[in-house]
């Protein structure tokens, strides 16, 4: 029986049109090497065992494992990395592609360094609708080597060069014992411990992974690894201090006072730099609470005037209480109508409200002198000052309802 030399582990659920584009890419491949490609599906419930069966048929080397039931993504990459034969394996999205030249390259370098666990490189982040690579994750010089448990070097380097290795191809051997469950750190750094104390690890300067953030199958969906980057900077950090413990407890890094307050200042730079990132996400999502949350903490880091967050800043005040105000008077069921005293715009407020999450069903209007009863009662109320406050109390409108503008930036410091 030929030994095979490489293993592709894709695990998938309910993404057949996705995991066709991955295979069709796949059955291009002219390895000079036997390769298979390990299928672990989650019990999808659409056409994805069709699809498997159909490239089975073309010839193509797959080893399709499914799943009773839906288990988990966890359990699902687990279930492919455990049924592998290769000397080496690579986990591939299925909706991502491989860079086939550069696999071949790769399993070639591996072949003449066995001392090495581990081969990352950074990945394109590739356009599939205009055909095109728009940039890599991260950046690295030239290709580099770290010895076995030089902890310490391959520390600095992900902090220096804010690498992230979660793509890469393994020693499977190595892989099956580094591939353990972590919820609190971040796995790819977890797991580059891992890696590290067994051998030698590479980072190598060009990709051999493109990770689809625009597909064709599905133009307008969020790329999956976007909500990862919005809410999972704490993780990042904690996989940098269990990196540090690992390094630690084999002797690689200092237990004195001032060497541990030093990194815990370069992991805190680190996931303020990742909060910048999530900042502009949310950003985008119009969720200026979340993003004003984020800017203190990287404030309080030294980063305030980070390039990032900086022309943010004056609008903070402004859209952090717009949309205080929208969450305040969405929660209350009986309210129907804002009422926006004549110091605001009442349209390019009402615009702002609604883009912030203000419920549909309320309606926004300027200051009319309309203080029916019923109405009153059923009306919330933006006053541009205490004055004005008490003028609207006193027509007859329910205190607890009126909201003072003050009172809704006076904590937002920027």
């Amino acid at each position: 029986m030929t030994q095979i030399k490489l293993s592709i582990c894709i695990p998938t659920y309910n993404r057949a049109p996705y995991l066709r584009t991955a295979l069709e890419c796949l059955a291009e491949a002219d390895f000079s090497f036997t390769h298979e490609i390990v299928i672990s599906d989650n019990a999808s419930t659409d056409g994805t065992p069709d699809v498997v069966q159909e490239f089975i048929a073309k010839g193509l080397p797959i080893l399709y494992l499914r799943a009773p039931a839906n288990a988990g993504a966890a359990p699902n990459l687990t279930n492919a990395i455990q049924h592998a034969s290769g000397e080496y394996m690579i986990y591939q999205g299925d909706d991502d592609l491989l860079i086939l030249p550069r696999i071949a390259e790769v399993v070639a370098y591996l072949d003449a360094n066995p001392d090495v666990t581990a081969c990352h490189a950074p990945w394109y982040l590739y356009n599939q609708v205009a055909n095109v690579d728009e940039r890599k994750f991260y950046d690295v010089d030239a290709d580099v080597k770290f010895e076995r448990q030089d902890f310490m070097g391959v520390f600095e380097f992900l902090f220096q060069k804010h690498i992230f290795p979660e793509i890469a191809i393994y020693r499977l051997a190595n892989a099956r014992a580094a591939f353990v469950p972590r919820h609190f750190c971040f796995w790819p750094f977890a797991f580059l411990a891992h890696f590290l104390d067994d051998g030698a690890v590479t980072f190598l300067k060009e990709p051999f992974y493109r990770s689809v953030t625009l597909s064709q199958h599905a133009p307008s969906r969020q790329q999956a690894g976007n909500e990862e980057v919005m809410t999972s900077w704490d993780t990042y950090r904690g996989g940098l201090e269990y990196f540090l413990h690992f390094g630690t407890q084999r002797g690689r890094f200092s237990e004195a006072e001032e060497a541990r307050a030093l990194y815990d200042r370069m992991c805190h730079i680190f996931t303020a730099l990742r909060m910048s990132v999530a900042i502009r996400f949310w950003v985008a999502k119009h969720d200026y609470i979340r993003a004003y949350e984020l800017y203190t903490r990287m404030a309080i880091a030294g980063f305030a005037d980070h390039a990032s967050v900086a022309e943010l800043r004056s609008q903070f005040p402004a859209m952090v209480a717009l949309q205080t105000l929208a969450f305040n008077v969405s929660a209350m069921p009986e309210i129907s109508r804002l009422v926006l005293s004549d110091a605001f715009d009442a349209e390019a407020v009402a615009e702002l409200l609604r883009t912030v999450g203000l419920g549909a069903h309320i309606a926004v209007t300027a200051d009319t002198g309309d203080d029916e009863p019923s109405l009153a009662a059923a009306t919330a109320v933006l006053a541009a000052s205490a004055e004005v406050a008490q003028q609207f109390a006193a027509r007859g409108y329910d205190p607890r309802f009126i909201f003072e503008e003050q009172d809704l930036t006076r904590f937002v410091l920027v």
